[in-house]
């Protein structure tokens, strides 16, 4: 099994060490993964902006960094719904189409092509876990609480298997934080409302850390989070499932 680690810019900008976890954390599992130095962004933001039309290059980019490989695994939900849904390439359509059905969030990779079972890993500390909307609705990471059906959670699932962690129950477990791209720059009062509310959430339950398998989400978090002078602090899941 070839995996080409796909890791989204923002990620690479800001916030390094999430990136970093995930390759421990695959190479721990015993995959054989590869970094393609060649990539860059998806072209999400672009395309959410409504610029889909200038996205052609990052698309093209994209098919040569990771037509090759049997598996794209990366720690974003959103920039790899981006991937499943939106990429496409005129010169290239049959090896775009390969990788739309071939990535995979690093969650959804872990319990379901991997079925990891029995994690390693030790974090003495009570979670919150964030559930981002693209996660949750778009790739189904965890099952809706609106709707009548059985409930699962593929990140609980994982958070489970680690020695010492105590997932805090919140009182609205799938409430959006408020950060939706550049949402929160065109609505920037009710981000911020909907950030603090999701935060409160969290800190009303007793959570010393926020994980979650968006960094984008807990971003915006801590933004939140350090302007109120808090002591709780956020980590993207990866970082957890690979702490010893």
């Amino acid at each position: 099994m070839k995996v080409g680690l796909f890791i989204p810019c923002y990620v690479d900008q800001f916030y390094p060490n999430a990136g970093i976890a995930t390759y421990k954390l695959l190479v721990k599992l015993g995959v054989d993964v590869t970094y393609p130095v060649g990539q860059t962004c998806c072209g999400q933001p672009m395309a959410n902006s409504g610029f889909a039309h200038l996205t052609t290059d990052c698309d093209r980019l994209f098919v040569d960094n990771f037509a090759g490989f049997d598996y794209i695994v990366s720690p974003s939900g959103s920039c790899v719904l981006h991937i499943k849904d939106h990429l496409h390439s005129e010169e290239e359509a049959d090896k775009a189409l390969g990788i739309r059905k071939k990535i995979y969030e690093l969650v959804e990779f872990l319990v379901d092509i991997l079925k990891v079972g029995n994690l390693h890993a030790s974090f003495p500390h009570k979670v919150g876990l964030h559930q981002s909307c693209h996660g949750q609705r778009g790739l189904m990471l965890t099952q809706m609480t609106e709707l009548v059906a059985p409930y699962f959670s593929k990140p609980g699932q994982l958070l489970a298997q680690v020695k010492g962690l105590e997932l805090v129950e919140l009182s609205r477990a799938d409430e959006c934080c408020g950060f939706g791209g550049t949402f929160c720059v065109v609505e920037e009062a009710i981000s911020s409302k909907m950030g603090k509310d999701r935060i409160n959430d969290h800190l009303l339950h007793g959570a010393e850390y926020i994980t979650g398998s968006d960094m984008s989400c807990l971003m915006h978090m801590e933004g939140i989070l350090k302007r109120a002078d808090s002591k709780v602090k956020v980590l993207h899941i990866a970082e957890i499932l690979n702490a010893e």
